[in-house]
C-alpha cells in the first residue's frame, strides 16, 4: 500500500476542514446546544427521567448520533463529489493510486472529522447535564464503527450525484427524519405496540439504541442486534463501493 499517496490526501481533507472550521464544527455544535435548550427546557420539564435516567442525560447519545451520521455523510460525500465536479477525479484515477487507497484516505477524513465533532459535542454535553459513561471502550467502538460506515455511505452518495442538491437529498430527507424517529429524543418502548414494530425496520434505531448503552447500560433492543445491524450495513456498503470501482460507476463519464 503507497501509504504516503493516502496521506497526502487524508492530510488534504484535514486540511480543508480547518479551512471551513464555521461549518464543519462550530455550526453543528451550535445546533446541538440549541437542541438542549429547546428539549431540555421544553420536554424535559414535563418528561424528567426515562428508564430512571434524567431527560437531558437521556437525549445526549441520540444527538451525538444525530450530528455524526449527518456529518460523515456530508464530509464523505462532498470529498469526493468536488474532484468530480471539477474534473480532477480523472486525474486521481489516472495516478498510482489503487482504489483502495483512495477509499481509506477519503473515507478516513471524513470519520476523522465526525469522531472529533462526536467527542466535542460530548464535552459540551456535559456542560449542560451531568453525563456518565458506563462502558467506554464500547462507546468508542460505536462512535468510530458508525462514523467509518456512514462515511463509506456518503462516499457512494458523492459518487451518485449528479448536483449539489442531490448531495444534500439523502441526509436531510432520509437520514434526520429517520434520525428523529428511531429513538433520539425518546424511548421506543414508550410507543404504542404497533408503532414500536414498525419503528424497529428503521436501521437507526440500533445504532442509537447502542449507543446509549454504551453510556447508561440500557436499551431498546439488544446490543448484539445494534452491533450486528452496524456491521451488516458497513459490509453492504464495503460491497457497494467495490461495484462501484470495478464497473466505473459514473466516474468514467
Amino acid at each position: 500500500m503507497n501509504l504516503r499517496a493516502v496521506w497526502a490526501i487524508y492530510r488534504v481533507e484535514m486540511a480543508r476542514a480547518l479551512r471551513t472550521v464555521l461549518q464543519s464544527i462550530i455550526s453543528p455544535v451550535i445546533s446541538t446546544s440549541l437542541y438542549f435548550v429547546v428539549f431540555g427546557s421544553a420536554i424535559g420539564s414535563r418528561i424528567t427521567e426515562i428508564d430512571g435516567i434524567s431527560y437531558g442525560a437521556f437525549i445526549v447519545p441520540g444527538l451525538i448520533m444525530l450530528s455524526l451520521l449527518t456529518q460523515s455523510i456530508s464530509n464523505a460525500s462532498f470529498a469526493i463529489y468536488f474532484p468530480k465536479f471539477v474534473g480532477s477525479i480523472y486525474e486521481l484515477l489516472s495516478a498510482p493510486v489503487s482504489y483502495l487507497e483512495i477509499v481509506i484516505a477519503y473515507v478516513g477524513g471524513a470519520a476523522t472529522k465526525s469522531i472529533v465533532l462526536g467527542l466535542i459535542i460530548l464535552a459540551t454535553a456535559s456542560l449542560f447535564v451531568p453525563l456518565h459513561i458506563e462502558h467506554p471502550f464500547w462507546m468508542l467502538a460505536f462512535l468510530v464503527l458508525t462514523a467509518v460506515t456512514f462515511s463509506l455511505f456518503g462516499f457512494i452518495i458523492g459518487i451518485w450525484a449528479k448536483s449539489f442538491e442531490q448531495l444534500q437529498l439523502v441526509p436531510l430527507l432520509i437520514i434526520t427524519p429517520l434520525t428523529f424517529l428511531g429513538g433520539s429524543f425518546y424511548s421506543i418502548n414508550m410507543l404504542p405496540g404497533i408503532w414500536r414494530t414498525v419503528t424497529l425496520f428503521n436501521p437507526v434505531v440500533y445504532l442509537i439504541s447502542g449507543f446509549r448503552w454504551s453510556f447508561y447500560g440500557k436499551s431498546d433492543v439488544s446490543v448484539g442486534i445494534s452491533l450486528g445491524m452496524t456491521v451488516v450495513f458497513l459490509g453492504v456498503c464495503i460491497a457497494i463501493v467495490a461495484w462501484i470501482f470495478r464497473t466505473g460507476y459514473r466516474l468514467r463519464n
